[in-house]
C-alpha cells in the first residue's frame, strides 16, 4: 500500500493559509507542528465548531439514525488493517460514534450537509456526558424511565427489553430536554441560535416519540427488521453484530460507552456543518490536522459519493478536498452501498453492505485520471472496495 505524503512544501502550505484566509477561517503561523490536544476548553470546542463550519444545505431525510444495518461488518478488518490514535472523519448520526469507539482516535470531527445533524450531535453530548452509565443514557434519549434490574454487566439485548415495556413521560421529555439545553448553554457556554433550539427540541422530540423503534424514516414509520428494504430501528442497530456473534456498538458495554464518553468529556468529539465538495470545512480541519501534525486513519463516507457522483463534478470537489488531508499511510475509507451492490459484497436479501477502500490507493487513482465522470465513476469508485485491505 503506498505512502500518502504527509508533509507540503512550503509553496504548498503558504498557498493553502492564503486559500483558507479568503475563506475567513481561522489560520496558524508557521511553527513547529504541534501534538493534537489531549483535551479542549469549550472556548476552543466551539471556535473548531463555528469557525470550520459551511452554511447548512438540503438533504431529502432527516436521517436520525441509520439504515445500515450490517455497518458493524467491516469493524474486524478495519481494526485489523488500521492503526489506532489517529483522527477519525465521519458523516451522519450516531453510527460515527460505533466506529470511533472501534478505531479509537485521539480526536474525530463529524461532517454533514445537514446543520441538524451539527446539533443532534450537541444533544448527544450532553446526554453522554450527563448519563452516569449506558442506562441513565437510554433513559434520558427516549425520555423512559430507568428500568429496574439493569446493571453494568446487562447485554445491550437486556437494555433494549427492558426499556421496551417502559412508556415515554411527556414531564421527563421536558426535563431532559431542559438538561440538555442547561448543558450545552450554561456549562459549556455553547451559543445556539433559536433556530439551534428548535431544531434540537424536534430531534429529541422524534427521540420522544419514536423511542428504540425510531428508524431512519422517523417515529412511526418503520417496519419489522428483517426483510430486503425494511428500515433497521435504533434498538436493532444497536443489537446487531460484526458478523462474527461480536456486537461492537457504542451501548453495548460499559467499556464502549466509557469510551465515548470520554471523548465527549474532552471535547474531541466536533460536529461540523460542512459540504463533502464544499470549499471550507475539509480543507479547514486538513490544515488543523498538519499544524498538529496528525493524520487520519478512517474516513466514514456512508453512501455519500453516490449522490455526488449524480452532481456534475463535485465528486472532483470531494476527492480534491481529501487529498489536502494529512492521510496515514493505513487510512481507510467506510462505504456503504446499497441495493444491487449490496448483494454482491454480503449476499441477497441485505439492502446494504458495508465495505472498506484504503484512501492512499483512490486518491492514487484519482490523480492518475483513472476515475471517470457521472455514475460509471462510482462504480469504479465501489470496484476498489471488493478486497479488504491486507
Amino acid at each position: 500500500m503506498p505512502l500518502v505524503r504527509r508533509r507540503f512544501t512550503l509553496t504548498v502550505i503558504l498557498a493553502s493559509f492564503v486559500f483558507l484566509g479568503t475563506l475567513g477561517v481561522t489560520t496558524w503561523p508557521l511553527v513547529a507542528a504541534e501534538e493534537l490536544p489531549k483535551q479542549l476548553s469549550d472556548e476552543a470546542f466551539w471556535h473548531l465548531v463555528t469557525d470550520f463550519s459551511e452554511p447548512g444545505g438540503f438533504f431529502r431525510s432527516d436521517n436520525f439514525v441509520s439504515n445500515e444495518a450490517t455497518f458493524q461488518w467491516v469493524i474486524p478488518d478495519l481494526k485489523n488493517n488500521s492503526r489506532s490514535g489517529g483522527v477519525y472523519l465521519g458523516v451522519g448520526p450516531d453510527q460515527n460514534f460505533t466506529y470511533i469507539v472501534a478505531t479509537q482516535p485521539k480526536m474525530a470531527f463529524i461532517f454533514d450537509i445537514r446543520r441538524q445533524n451539527m446539533v443532534q450531535h450537541l444533544m448527544y453530548k450532553a446526554l453522554i456526558e450527563l448519563s452516569a452509565d449506558r442506562a441513565e443514557f437510554l433513559s434520558r434519549l427516549f425520555s423512559r424511565k430507568r428500568p429496574e434490574g439493569i446493571g453494568p454487566d446487562s447485554s445491550s439485548e437486556e437494555l433494549f427489553r427492558a426499556f421496551d415495556e417502559i412508556v415515554p413521560e411527556r414531564e421527563l421529555f421536558y426535563e431532559n430536554l431542559e438538561a440538555i439545553k442547561s448543558q450545552l448553554g450554561e456549562h459549556h457556554g455553547f451559543k445556539l441560535t433559536a433556530e439551534d433550539q428548535a431544531s434540537m427540541e424536534y430531534v429529541f422530540r422524534a427521540f420522544y416519540s419514536g423511542g428504540p423503534d425510531l428508524t431512519y424514516n422517523g417515529p412511526g414509520n418503520g417496519n419489522n427488521f428483517g426483510g430486503r428494504g425494511r428500515m433497521p430501528s435504533y434498538a436493532e442497530l444497536m443489537t446487531q453484530n460484526d458478523g462474527h456473534d461480536l456486537n461492537r456498538s457504542y451501548v453495548s458495554t460499559e467499556e464502549n460507552f466509557r469510551i465515548l464518553q470520554d471523548l465527549e468529556n474532552k471535547n474531541l468529539l466536533i460536529p461540523l456543518v460542512g459540504d463533502f465538495a464544499g470549499p471550507k470545512a475539509i480543507r479547514a480541519v486538513a490544515e488543523y490536522l498538519r499544524e498538529h501534525d496528525a493524520s487520519v486513519t478512517a474516513f466514514y463516507t456512508s453512501n455519500v459519493e453516490q449522490y455526488l457522483f449524480q452532481q456534475n463534478d463535485d465528486w472532483n470537489k470531494f476527492y480534491t478536498n481529501v487529498a489536502t488531508l494529512p492521510v496515514d499511510s493505513t487510512g481507510l475509507f467506510i462505504r456503504s452501498v446499497f441495493n444491487g451492490m449490496a448483494v454482491q459484497y454480503q449476499g441477497f436479501g441485505l439492502r446494504s453492505a458495508s465495505v472498506l477502500c484504503s484512501i492512499p490507493d483512490l486518491l492514487k487513482a484519482f490523480e492518475a485520471g483513472q476515475i471517470r465522470n457521472g455514475p460509471a465513476g462510482y462504480y469504479d469508485v465501489i470496484q476498489m472496495s471488493i478486497q479488504t485491505p491486507k
